[in-house]
C-alpha cells in the first residue's frame, strides 16, 4: 500500500534536483526561453519520442550516443533545430563542449521546441548558458521558459509514502498546446523523481503509461519533429517500488496531457470520448482518436452544436467493425441515439447543447459489440487557433 500527496516544487521536487529559467534572446520582451536540469548525482534516463520521420537534432544526438545516463538536461524554446541535418547535431555538440569548460557534464542532453528549419543561434545560448546557476531550484521558472505558444506553464509534483515508512517524490512539468496528434509523445515533458530506477525501467513504463496519456490526446491532429518525454531518476532514495512508482507516473501523465489539451491554442473546451463496447480495446482506440482528431468534430465542440451526425461520421470513418442497430450515441447523460434510434428532439436537442455549454464534458459512444473500450482526450477548435498559427514565426 502507498499513499500519494501533491507537493509544491515541480521538477525540483525530488531530491537532488536543480533547475531554472532564463532569458538568452531567443524570445523578445525578455521572456525566459532557456532552461536546464541538473543533478550533480548521475542519474538514469529513460525516454521515448516522435513518430514523425523527420525526427529533430536533439532526439537524433540523444539517440546517436545512445545515452542511459546523465546529469544535466539543456532545453530552448523558439527553435526546434529541426530539419538542420548533420549540422544540428554538429551545434548541439559545440555548445555541450563550450559548456563542459565551465561545467562537469555527464551525457549532455538537449531537448529544443520552436520554429523548423532554423540552425540553433549558437552564440545566444553560449551566453546564455553563462548565466545558470545550478545550485538554482526554480521549476517555476524553468516551465516558464519551456513555454512557446503555452497559455500558462504546466507542471506538477507527487510525494509518495510506503507502507514501511519510506517515502519519495517524482515531478514532472510539459509544454505544449499546438501541433498535438495521439502519435507520441506530441508535446515535451521532462519527469525527474528520486527513486532508484534503471534506464530500460523508466523506458519501458513511460511507453506503457504514454498509451492513455499523451497518446490519447489531440489538438489539430499534427505531429510535432520533436516531440519528447524524458524521466530521469537519481536514485537519491535508494530504493526502488515499481507499483507505486508506475502509479504515480501514470498520474502524473495523465494531468500533464489534460493540461496540454485544455491548452490547445484559443481552446475553451475539454472534451473526453468514452468508446466501449468495441470488439477489441484496439478497436475502440482508434474510434476515440479518430474522433478527437476530426476538425469537423473540432469545430461543432467550438460552436457548441450537439451535432450527433458528425459522431456517427467519425465513428464509421474509423475503419473499424461497427453497426449502426447496435450503436448508441450520449452527451453525458443525454441519449442522443440508441441502438439505431434516432432520440434527438426539441427537448433533447435543447438538453445536450446545455452540456455542450460546459468546459469540459465526456462524449459517450457504445458500439454494442463486445468488451473494448478507450478514452480519448481533445479540446475545441476556432477561430484563435488559426490566428495564433497564421503567423507562428513572428
Amino acid at each position: 500500500m502507498f499513499k500519494q500527496f501533491s507537493i509544491d516544487g515541480g521538477i525540483v521536487a525530488p531530491s537532488g534536483f536543480y533547475a531554472d529559467g532564463i532569458h538568452a534572446g531567443l524570445k523578445k520582451n525578455a521572456l525566459l526561453d532557456m532552461a536546464f536540469i541538473y543533478s550533480p548525482k548521475i542519474a538514469n534516463i529513460g525516454a521515448i519520442f516522435t513518430s514523425n520521420r523527420f525526427q529533430a537534432g536533439p532526439l537524433r544526438h540523444f539517440q546517436k550516443h545512445n545515452i542511459r545516463e546523465t546529469n544535466f538536461i539543456l532545453i530552448n524554446s523558439r527553435n526546434a533545430n529541426a530539419m538542420t541535418g548533420s549540422k544540428g547535431i554538429a551545434d548541439i555538440e559545440s555548445l555541450f563542449d563550450h559548456l563542459s569548460k565551465k561545467i562537469n557534464l555527464h551525457n549532455p542532453v538537449m531537448s529544443s521546441t520552436g520554429v523548423i528549419g532554423v540552425y540553433l543561434p549558437l552564440e545566444k545560448l553560449i551566453a546564455g548558458a553563462e548565466q545558470f546557476d545550478l545550485t538554482a531550484k526554480n521549476g517555476d521558472r524553468a516551465a516558464r521558459a519551456i513555454m512557446t505558444t503555452d497559455a500558462y506553464k504546466k507542471e506538477i509534483a507527487i510525494r509518495v509514502e510506503l507502507e514501511n515508512g519510506k517515502s519519495y517524490s517524482v515531478g514532472g512539468m510539459a509544454k505544449g498546446a499546438g501541433m498535438i496528434n495521439p502519435a507520441m509523445a506530441t508535446m515535451l515533458c521532462f519527469i525527474t523523481t528520486d527513486l532508484e530506477v534503471s534506464s530500460d525501467d523508466l523506458t519501458r513504463l513511460l511507453r506503457k503509461n504514454t498509451r492513455t496519456t499523451f497518446n490519447a490526446i489531440s489538438v489539430d491532429g499534427d505531429t510535432s519533429t520533436n516531440d519528447t518525454v524524458f524521466a530521469i531518476a537519481n536514485g537519491e532514495a535508494g530504493f526502488y517500488d515499481e507499483e507505486s512508482f508506475d502509479s504515480t507516473l501514470q498520474m502524473i501523465m495523465k494531468y500533464l496531457a489534460l493540461q496540454i489539451v485544455a491548452d490547445g491554442e484559443g481552446a475553451k473546451k475539454l472534451v473526453s470520448f468514452h468508446v466501449r463496447g468495441a470488439k477489441s480495446e484496439a478497436d475502440a482506440e482508434k474510434i476515440a482518436k479518430t474522433l478527437g482528431d476530426s476538425l469537423l468534430i473540432k469545430t461543432a465542440l467550438f460552436g457548441e452544436d450537439p451535432n450527433w451526425g458528425r459522431i456517427a461520421m467519425g465513428i464509421g470513418a474509423s475503419g473499424v467493425e461497427v453497426s449502426e442497430e447496435k450503436l448508441s450515441i450520449a452527451y453525458e447523460d443525454v441519449k442522443v441515439f440508441e441502438n439505431g434510434l434516432n432520440l434527438f428532439n426539441a427537448e433533447i436537442e435543447a438538453r445536450a447543447y446545455a452540456i455542450m455549454k460546459r468546459k469540459e464534458f465526456t462524449i459517450y459512444c457504445d458500439l454494442g459489440l463486445g468488451d473494448g473500450e478507450f478514452k480519448s482526450y481533445a479540446c475545441d477548435l476556432g477561430y484563435e487557433y488559426v490566428k495564433i498559427n497564421a503567423d507562428y514565426r513572428t
